[in-house]
């Protein structure tokens, strides 16, 4: 701007520099004032995501501890599970066993009662 030599001017362009110069310096503090409130923000985020963490980090450490004690039992497991097996086995065998020996025994009996029932529709009794 040209100086006119009443100073207007200047005074004019002066108030305007202070104006803006205000305007920016309030809005850096409405700025630095956002920027404080969301770094508190996060950092209280930050502080429950620690805590999150930690507890999955703990519920972690008993699942593997579980699963350990899983890995360690399958072998007994699996041991009872065969015993298991070759008793049902044993059983069934003495069950095929006592049904060879009772077979003759129900065959007779069905011969007898047969006999019987044939004596007692020929005497009439």
């Amino acid at each position: 701007m040209a100086d006119r030599g009443d100073g207007r001017s200047r005074a004019a362009h002066g108030r305007q520099r202070i104006k803006t110069l205000t305007q920016a310096a309030l809005n850096a503090d409405v700025t630095v004032e956002q920027v404080d409130t969301l770094l508190t923000e996060l950092g209280d985020t930050l502080v429950d995501l620690n805590r999150s963490t930690s507890g999955l980090d703990v519920t972690l450490e008993r699942f593997n501890e579980t699963i350990t004690r899983i890995d360690e039992l399958a072998p007994r497991l699996i041991a009872v599970v065969e015993r298991l097996e070759r008793i049902v086995d044993r059983v069934e065998r003495i069950v095929g066993l006592g049904e060879s020996v009772v077979a003759p025994w129900a065959a007779t009996e069905h011969v007898v009662r047969g006999a019987l029932n044939a004596v007692r529709k020929s005497t009439g009794l």
